[in-house]
């Protein structure tokens, strides 16, 4: 019974993992550029006495979906989507640089361009700044360039170039603050192949509904680890009871 029990407990414990990954996509399916996580398991010989048939289930991590999200016409200047699959790189707080597809930007009070989540969006020269202007575009390269105050229409002044960069998909792992980094710590590497949409803004790659119908059957299946960890239990009690009785 007790290796019944541990089978229970197992399975429960990678479920677990599992509903916390499907939660935190479905919490996040409305913000921009978002990429799903998704727990994988693997098989995993019992090793010790016994049948060598025994397989218990291992967690092989949390992954990154990098598969694009739906992009819808917004008309804001500001929005920025990637036609293409690379990414935009961003400043962390700890002075070194990490990849997001969030292009929901936006200029701080210092006229520093970044994102909705107030992350710092970088170019060739380090984060992107903006001097005081009439107007700002943002080209398909990632050129910004814009029209300086006091100055006519015609007069356009390139201020920076938004970095992108494209990353190793089996390296790739998602930090606690939902940026994503290498691996190994290292940076990605600049790229030109994907172009950028102004007056454009990707979503997250995650289905509502998809989601809710996932969260669904991982409760259901926990509940029958559950209900093996249970019935694991009444057979132990009812073979002491049968061993007191003799």
């Amino acid at each position: 019974m007790d290796k019944m029990l541990y089978v229970g407990m197992n399975g429960a414990s990678q479920l677990l993992q599992t509903q916390m990954a499907h939660t935190n996509n479905l919490a996040n399916a409305s913000t921009p550029g978002f990429r799903a996580d998704f727990q994988t398991t693997l098989s995993e010989a019992v090793q010790g006495g016994g049948l060598e048939t025994r397989f218990h289930a291992r967690s092989g991590g949390m992954s990154v979906n990098l598969e694009s999200g739906p992009i819808q016409s917004t008309g804001n200047a500001l929005d920025v989507a990637i036609n293409g699959e690379d990414f935009f790189v961003v400043g962390t707080p700890e002075g070194g640089e990490a990849y997001s597809r969030r292009g929901d930007f936006r200029l701080t009070p210092e006229g520093l361009l970044s994102n909705g989540a107030g992350q710092p969006v970088l170019g060739n020269g380090g984060p992107v700044a903006i001097p005081p202007h009439q107007s700002l575009t943002i080209g398909e390269d990632g050129t910004v360039s814009i029209v300086p105050l006091g100055s006519g229409l015609e007069t356009s002044v390139t201020v920076d170039r938004i970095r992108l960069v494209s990353l190793n998909p089996d390296l790739v792992e998602k930090r606690p603050d939902g940026l994503l980094q290498h691996r190994d710590g290292s940076e990605a590497e600049d790229s030109n192949a994907s172009r950028l949409m102004s007056g454009h803004l990707e979503g997250a790659n995650v289905s509502g509904v998809e989601s809710m119908i996932q969260l669904m059957n991982v409760a259901r299946n926990y509940e029958l680890q559950v209900k093996m960890m249970s019935t694991a239990r009444e057979m132990a009690d009812s073979a002491t009871r049968m061993m007191r009785m003799e």
